[in-house]
C-alpha cells in the first residue's frame, strides 16, 4: 500500500456497540502494512526504510473487520 491507501478496523466496544479506526498512509513512500495473530491484530505505518511512524494495535477477537482501501491511481476511472 502506498501514500493515500489506508486500512479502517472496526473493534467491538462492548454493549452491542462497534467503533471505527483509521490507519493512513499520510505522505509519500509511506505504506501501511497489517498483522494478525490469534491474539492482536496490528497496524503500521511505515517509512520507505521500514521504520515504524505508528502503529495501532487490537485484541484480535475483538476486531470484527479488517478493510485496506487502496488509492485511486490517476490512470483509474471511478466505476
Amino acid at each position: 500500500m502506498a501514500k493515500g491507501d489506508f486500512v479502517e478496523v472496526l473493534v467491538d466496544a462492548g454493549a452491542g456497540a462497534a467503533r471505527e479506526y483509521i490507519v493512513e498512509a499520510t505522505k509519500a513512500g509511506r505504506t501501511v502494512e497489517v498483522r494478525s495473530s490469534r491474539t492482536t491484530v496490528e497496524v503500521r505505518e511505515m517509512t520507505r526504510t521500514g521504520g515504524v511512524v505508528r502503529t495501532a494495535r487490537f485484541i484480535a477477537p475483538r476486531v470484527l473487520a479488517v478493510v485496506e482501501h487502496p488509492s485511486r491511481d490517476k490512470g483509474q476511472r471511478a466505476a
